[in-house]
């Protein structure tokens, strides 16, 4: 009788809480396929964002103020226009979308972290 295994090395166990882990790994992966306008003005965005990441920030709000969305938007374009040739109505509209989806991300990796400990 060889290659006897114990029982719970027969099966293998899924790996818990992996999934956080793997969003990770694919929003990174995604945002390194990112077209060249768009990986050039992403250092701008994530700068922003982590100016603005705290516990009682309003990007934690449940409906962040459109205001404030603008202004962060408004103080990206602002250092991103001198590194581009013809900026325009084009890339603040990136730039909005952008951190929309950063904020997004960065929300749901906070719930994540929050359901976690408490």
């Amino acid at each position: 009788m060889s290659n006897k295994y114990p029982f719970y090395m027969t099966y293998q166990m899924p790996v818990l809480f992996d999934d956080e882990r793997m969003d990770r790994r694919d929003y990174d992966y995604m945002k390194s396929i990112y077209p060249g306008t768009a990986r050039r003005i992403l250092p701008y965005v994530e700068e922003e964002c982590d100016r603005l990441e705290y516990d009682v920030s309003m990007i934690y709000d449940e409906y962040p103020d459109q205001l404030q969305m603008r202004m962060m938007c408004r103080r990206v374009y602002d250092r991103a226009k001198e590194a581009e040739d013809h900026p325009g109505k084009w890339l603040e509209e990136l730039i909005q979308v952008m951190v929309c989806q950063e904020l997004c991300q960065r929300r749901r990796e906070y719930r994540g972290r929050k359901k976690r400990f408490y």
